[in-house]
């Protein structure tokens, strides 16, 4: 009678002590992800990115909801309205990261980790870039639509989204670039620590950090812009009236989708495949 063999116990390593991965095990797992993404279907990949525009959406419904109405206090202290926007803001990565979503701007830097580590090829990246980058605009477009048709994009709400569209259209294109990019770096830097985290309240913390961040200081987030320049020109104020939807392209959309994608790709994807993966090996 043959002997009964018994699998060997695997070694433990330090993360399985710990509620986090450490740097190089979330690099791997990101670009897992981006291998993931590749093999997933066209219409699978719309569809979760139109998921992932609706959660953003969501997320900044909800800031212009609670802090457009709060202009009271914003007369005395413009800063609080301000921060009560930023620290709403995070959750809307929180459902698309926990809930099936893609964005095009974290999919910068997963696609790109993915190449860097020969898990995708270039076509997959400029599939999953473009199909994500067209869901969610959709999504989002729809989403602020619902939102004037409902009535909940109104009073307090339909003015900060009014002043938001005057204020991300008043930027020339050099410094759009740049808030673009400053601003993706720190997008893709809370997908990186969530994926660090293995329980709910630590990923969270994580996207909460960076996202309330860029979302303080100002920076430009293309998918994000989908939704508030949409309600801004639905907002019905009288003072955004000569801004078209050229303009919005122009002197906004387009800077920040190419600043968007050089830090996904460059400073997150790339940086971090040379520091922990194959683009690094032997330096």
């Amino acid at each position: 009678m043959a002997a009964l063999t018994r699998n060997p116990t695997p070694t433990p390593t330090p993360s399985d002590f710990s509620l986090v991965y450490t740097p190089a095990e979330a690099f791997h797992i990101l670009a897992e992800k981006g291998k993931n993404n590749a093999k997933m279907s066209n219409m699978k990949t719309i569809i979760s990115a139109m998921l992932g525009g609706a959660y953003v959406g969501m997320g900044g419904m909800l800031s212009l909801a609670i802090s457009g109405n709060m202009m009271e206090i914003g007369f005395a202290n413009s800063g609080i309205p301000r921060l009560v926007f930023a620290f709403l803001f995070p959750v809307n990565l929180l459902l698309v990261l926990q809930c099936g979503g893609q964005l095009f701007t974290g999919n910068t830097a997963v696609m790109a980790a993915a190449v860097c580590e020969k898990k995708a090829t270039f076509k997959d990246l400029l599939r999953s870039w473009g199909l994500s980058y067209v869901g969610n605009m959709f999504s989002c477009i729809l989403f602020a639509v619902l939102c004037k048709y409902c009535g909940v994009l109104s009073g307090g709400a339909a003015d900060l989204a009014a002043q938001t569209l005057l204020n991300k259209t008043s930027s020339s294109f050099g410094p759009t670039i740049v808030k673009a990019i400053l601003c993706n770096w720190l997008v893709c830097l809370a997908i990186y620590l969530s994926t660090q985290a293995k329980d709910m309240a630590g990923k969270y913390v994580g996207i909460f950090l960076p996202i309330a961040t860029f979302v303080a200081i100002g920076f430009e987030h293309s998918v994000a812009n989908f939704f508030l320049l949409t309600a801004g020109m639905l907002s019905g104020s009288a003072t955004v009236g000569g801004i078209t939807l050229k303009t919005a392209l122009l002197s906004n959309l387009i800077p920040v989708t190419i600043g968007n994608t050089i830090s996904g790709s460059l400073l997150v994807g790339a940086m971090f495949s040379f520091m922990y993966g194959r683009l690094g090996e032997g330096r």
